[in-house]
């Protein structure tokens, strides 16, 4: 709908705007490969399989192992754009700041478009997943179970103690989980602004509404991340921003495409914890 209504009209100085979902997890990824995006394109990730340790005695030592490449690619497969139309109205009565305003929408919109899509990657390439499907987590003692299980895991796969560890919960895991948390105070601003909403096990705890969620057997199930934030690639670029008139309106129009991929290059720093709260 553009914006164009030839009534008197006031505007007012505040504009209304819809809230973002919690958008967390595009900031818990990998972005080293950033540079390399471009739509349609794979990103090879260099690995290489770590060389066998064995006892030196003096004999010869034979030939030399060979060491297994273990390279994978990150697919530049998602494209997502927005394209809106602003009235010749507006030029004559709009308000300041409904441009910016709007385009801040499309970038929250965007943003949750890649957190889902971040999630789901995420959800289906973990190494950890715990073993009940559809495991009903409605107290906080069995979702305080369920976290330690998941941190339990990622450090038998050898994640210490002082990596980078994030935890990202629904909202009602939080609501029953948040008084195991170590409670963030003034001089932790800085984490309070990113969305860290608490301490545990020296990892920042996050709340998303934005995580992947599947039925099985008639039952939602919802997918929690534990990792570190080495498990996830993510490389993305808003490849571009077009102005333009569109044919047949006297008006302006802005339209985007922002192109991304993601990919679990280490699934062993990874847990998934799948759970509901209801029957």
């Amino acid at each position: 709908m553009a914006y164009n209504n030839f009534k008197q009209t006031f505007w007012s100085k505040h504009i209304q705007s819809e809230n973002a979902k919690f958008c967390v997890l595009g900031s818990l990824c990998d972005y080293k490969f950033e540079k390399d995006a471009s739509h349609g394109e794979k990103v090879k990730i260099l690995g290489i399989t770590r060389p066998t340790i064995g006892n030196y005695t003096g004999a010869d030592i034979g030939d030399p192992e060979v060491v297994d490449d273990s390279s994978i690619y990150l697919e530049i497969d998602q494209a997502k754009y927005f394209n809106f139309m602003v009235g010749d109205i507006d030029k004559a009565q709009g308000q300041e700041g409904l441009m910016s305003a709007i385009t801040e929408e499309a970038a929250k919109g965007l943003a949750e478009a890649r957190d889902t899509y971040i999630a789901r990657i995420a959800s289906l390439g973990a190494a950890g997943l715990n073993a009940a499907a559809g495991e009903q987590l409605d107290t906080q003692a069995k979702v305080k179970a369920a976290v330690d299980k998941a941190f339990t895991a990622l450090w038998d796969n050898g994640v210490r103690f002082s990596d980078d560890v994030y935890v990202v919960l629904t909202p009602w895991a939080y609501n029953l989980f948040k008084n195991e948390l170590l409670e963030l105070k003034t001089a932790n601003d800085q984490l309070i602004k990113k969305g860290v909403v608490g301490l545990y096990n020296n990892a920042s705890v996050y709340m998303s509404n934005n995580l992947y969620t599947h039925t099985d057997s008639g039952k939602i199930n919802e997918y929690m991340l534990i990792g570190t934030k080495k498990a996830v690639a993510f490389a993305s670029q808003i490849e571009k921003v077009v102005p333009y008139e569109p044919h047949g309106f006297f008006a302006d129009a802005l339209k985007g495409l922002d192109v991304y991929g993601a990919k679990v290059v280490r699934p062993k720093e990874l847990y998934v914890i799948r759970g509901r709260v209801t029957a």
